[in-house]
């Protein structure tokens, strides 16, 4: 039985990484994907096995609905456009995915520019916050479905909203904002059944962590680190991320869900 057989998801970042495997992870399991980014085209540097091919395409081709629509996560006029678009393409929004996200670099606050700064906070914080507002705005409007569920959403935080980091500043502070914008609006929506709900994985095998995992002194440090002895994928997160979409995770709302093989758990 297909889990999110004719909802409506909306991926951002959809076209590499962690967004690509849950867009591809919902329509496997019957939903209709709007993947939103800033270009089509995968990121070069990942380990998706179908790299050359757009992630929507990946999907019509194996069978499932799914449209693109380019759209920066940090303007709000782009995302309210891309909540319309899929209303208008299939008639509600019953997920969205706030995963749109951006990385600088390792600096301490003293090197790191104020540039650094306002790029990561757009897109990785104010991004999200717009992400929500549109969607929660189209999710209060809309009839509930028969289980009176009228929306979920999901956000892409990091481990690092949850500890700190080395020499992540802006990071750390755009994720952190993340994970407490998550627990505020799931008691404000709550009475009206919008789930909304965080994921937090830890380092994992996606063009964004690749200069990490190529450095061998890097690399043995990250599997030090984490306690199950391996990286982690963006499978791992498609997972999880599927679960919070599902009417298994109707009670769950306010929630951080660690994907980071113990990381957190020291």
């Amino acid at each position: 039985m297909m889990r999110l057989k004719n909802q409506v998801a909306i991926v951002t970042g959809a076209s590499s990484g962690n967004g690509r495997a849950i867009a591809l992870a919902f329509a496997a399991e019957g939903a209709r994907v709007v993947c939103s980014d800033l270009k089509r085209e995968a990121r070069e540097g990942g380990y998706e096995a179908d790299i050359k091919s757009a992630t929507d395409s990946v999907i019509t081709e194996r069978g499932g609905q799914a449209m693109f629509v380019k759209a920066d996560a940090s303007k709000a006029g782009d995302v309210e456009t891309l909540v319309r678009r899929a209303v208008e393409a299939w008639g509600r929004l019953d997920i969205m995915v706030n995963n749109a996200g951006v990385f600088t670099g390792l600096k301490t606050i003293v090197d790191e520019t104020e540039e650094d700064y306002d790029f990561t906070m757009a897109v990785n914080a104010k991004g999200v916050w717009l992400g929500c507002k549109f969607a929660i705005s189209q999710m209060l409007k809309q009839e509930p479905r028969g289980d009176g569920v009228r929306g979920r959403i999901i956000n892409i935080a990091s481990i690092g909203g949850l500890v700190g980091l080395a020499q992540e500043p802006a990071y750390c502070a755009s994720k952190g904002a993340v994970v407490n914008l998550t627990r505020q609006l799931a008691l404000d929506f709550a009475p009206h059944k919008i789930n909304v709900n965080a994921i937090c994985p830890g380092f994992l095998a996606t063009a964004m962590v690749r200069p990490f995992l190529e450095d061998s002194a890097l690399k043995a440090a990250l599997e030090a680190l984490t306690p199950w002895p391996r990286v982690g994928t963006a499978q791992d997160v498609a997972k999880i991320a599927t679960y919070l979409a599902s009417d298994d995770a109707e009670w769950a709302t306010g929630a951080m869900f660690t994907v980071d093989g113990g990381f957190t758990a020291r």
